[in-house]
C-alpha cells in the first residue's frame, strides 16, 4: 500500500484514538464509575472498555486465536451480553489504549495492496481488510463522541477536536 495512503489512514485513525484518550483523561472520578443512568452499558468506563476491546479485536484481523491482554477476557463477545465483573480503572484502560495504538500503527504500516483488498477474517462484517480499518476507526470515533457528550452533560466540558495524530507512522 502506498506510503501516502498509509500515512493518511494512520493520521486519521490515530486522531480517533487520541480523541478517545483525551476523553478518558478528562473524565473525573465521579463520572468514571457513575452507573446512575439506569443502563450499565452507558457507563463511561464501560464504553471505553468496549471501544478498546473491539479496536484490539478488529485489528487482529480474525477471531481465531484472539485473546485480549490481561486482565480482560473474551466476555465482550458473549451473545448474552456478559458485563465485566468489576469497573476497570482509568490507568488500566489507558494501558489498553496504548496497546491498541501500537497495534493499529503496526497493522497499517504492514498493510500491502494485496492484503488491503483481501476479505477480512471476520464473517461479520463481510468486508475487505481496508474497509475493516475504516469500520474500526468509525467505531472508535463514534464512542469517543459519545464519551465527549457524557462529559459535556456531566461536567459541562469536553476535549477539543483532534485533526490528525500527533504520532507518526512507524514507516515514516
Amino acid at each position: 500500500m502506498d506510503i501516502a495512503w498509509k500515512t493518511s489512514l494512520w493520521r486519521q485513525f490515530g486522531a480517533a484514538i487520541e480523541m478517545l484518550e483525551n476523553a478518558v483523561r478528562a473524565c473525573p472520578e465521579q463520572v468514571w464509575g457513575d452507573s446512575t443512568r439506569n443502563a450499565r452499558f452507558t457507563d463511561f468506563w464501560y464504553i471505553t472498555y468496549h471501544t478498546l476491546f473491539f479496536l484490539d479485536y478488529y485489528l487482529s484481523g480474525t477471531s481465531e486465536g484472539f485473546a485480549p491482554p490481561a486482565p480482560y477476557t473474551l466476555s465482550e463477545l458473549d451473545p448474552a451480553g456478559v458485563f465485566p465483573d468489576r469497573v476497570y480503572t482509568k490507568e488500566e484502560l489507558l494501558a489498553y489504549l496504548e496497546h491498541g495504538r501500537r497495534k493499529c500503527r503496526a497493522v497499517i504500516s504492514a498493510m500491502s495492496d494485496e492484503a488491503a483488498h483481501e476479505r477480512c477474517g471476520f464473517t461479520r462484517p463481510d468486508i475487505s481488510n481496508m474497509e475493516l480499518l475504516l469500520y474500526n476507526m468509525r467505531h472508535v470515533q463514534h464512542h469517543a463522541a459519545q464519551l465527549n457528550l457524557l462529559l459535556r452533560q456531566s461536567i459541562d466540558s469536553a476535549p477539543t477536536w483532534v485533526s490528525k495524530s500527533r504520532f507518526g507512522l512507524e514507516t515514516e
